[in-house]
């Protein structure tokens, strides 16, 4: 048996690694600025955090979600409190994707509607009604038609509006910050707008946080630099820092009743005590002020060096974005440099790097690149 081939891969096979660098089979030593998705957010095999999960892995594992799971309890505790949501319910589950799925189905539980609004450059996952409302036709299979989305610009309230009038839409789902877009950002005055005619119409306002939260953008989320309150917010990737799991923070507005939302494998025991240690370490450590500190000298830094090129994003979620494509740019500095990046589209470089980058890794990533770009 062979894997099913659906990654085009780089020829590098990653054996070890620590804080913001990684080293592959032949021992050559890897600055990473893309944290395997934006997934690494305190960096790699950080102490705390092996040392918390070896710990529960010697007690308990796993059991199912019909006991009592105190961990589960002080993840939702020290989230609210780190996040600033402390007002709001938490539930667990895998992935991002799943988180949005859940969202999107408790949204239209809520309101008894069906259809769901998302934004061009949109991206909500792989699964059935995630990925109906992600703006790409590659990814939508036949089945996935069942789901009705209404895809629209980004930053155009009237267009919404519009849409919300004819009183079927069960929810508005929008990134803090669109990653795989290309690190666009929404207006804040679009966002309070979008919750002004969510309440307005009865429908459910979704931010999708799993790239943009956990202090990647120098906020906990980053529909934070606005003075918006969703009735849903759905994260994942650095909340575990590699150990896959997923939650949705749900506003008081919703009544729960049991099967309602459901998952095997959600908040156990080895899940609970990663995003435990995830959070001690931002709070700690000041992950979320270093994400602010750093990412605002690398933009001002790339704006300054990079002429001609668009620079986009808030903290540690940058987007660098040329007039030509980058695809040999981004192997150059791989393969030359020895620094991990990722890409949006054909013509933007993405910059996803644990939240513990250092001032002198920034300057070391910007002198690389334009290098190269030279």
């Amino acid at each position: 048996m062979k894997l099913f081939d659906v990654y085009p891969l780089f020829d590098i096979e990653p054996v070890k690694a620590q804080g913001c660098y990684i080293w592959d089979k032949n021992d050559h030593k890897y600055l990473d600025l893309y944290g395997g998705h934006a997934v690494i957010s305190i960096g790699h095999t950080h102490p705390h955090y092996v040392e918390r999960i070896t710990q529960q892995l010697n007690q308990i594992g796993f059991y199912s979600n019909s006991v009592q799971n105190q961990l589960q309890k002080d993840l939702a505790r020290k989230l609210g409190e780190i996040s600033g949501l402390d007002d709001y319910n938490l539930f667990l589950c895998n992935s991002g994707a799943e988180a949005n799925e859940n969202a999107l189905k408790l949204a239209s539980f809520a309101t008894g509607k069906k259809k769901v609004i998302s934004f061009k450059k949109g991206f909500h996952g792989r699964t059935s009604a995630a990925v109906a409302v992600t703006d790409n036709p590659k990814i939508i299979a036949p089945i996935n038609s069942k789901h009705e989305s209404v895809i629209l610009e980004l930053n155009n309230l009237d267009t919404v509006e519009e849409a919300l009038k004819n009183n079927d839409i069960c929810a508005v789902i929008i990134e803090g910050i669109q990653g795989i877009g290309g690190i666009i950002v929404p207006d804040a005055e679009f966002l309070e707008g979008l919750e002004q005619l969510c309440n307005q119409y009865n429908t459910v306002l979704i931010l999708d946080e799993i790239q943009s939260g956990y202090g990647r953008s120098g906020k906990f989320f980053a529909f934070q630099y606005s003075k918006v309150k969703p009735h849903l917010v759905t994260m994942a990737k650095g909340m575990g820092n590699g150990f896959p799991i997923g939650g949705v923070l749900i506003s008081n507005k919703f009544e729960p009743w049991y099967g309602m939302l459901g998952t095997t494998f959600g908040g156990n025991y080895l899940a609970c005590a990663a995003a435990l240690a995830v959070l001690e370490v931002i709070e700690k450590e000041d992950l979320i002020q270093n994400a602010q500190k750093v990412g605002s000298h690398l933009l001002a830094k790339a704006k300054k060096m990079l002429k001609g090129c668009k620079v986009r994003g808030y903290g540690l979620m940058i987007g660098l974005e040329f007039d030509e494509e980058i695809v040999a740019l981004r192997k150059k500095l791989l393969f030359e440099e020895k620094i991990f990046t990722g890409v949006s589209g054909t013509k933007t470089i993405r910059i996803l790097p644990p939240l513990n980058l250092s001032i002198e890794e920034a300057d070391l990533f910007i002198d690389k690149l334009v290098k190269c770009v030279q």
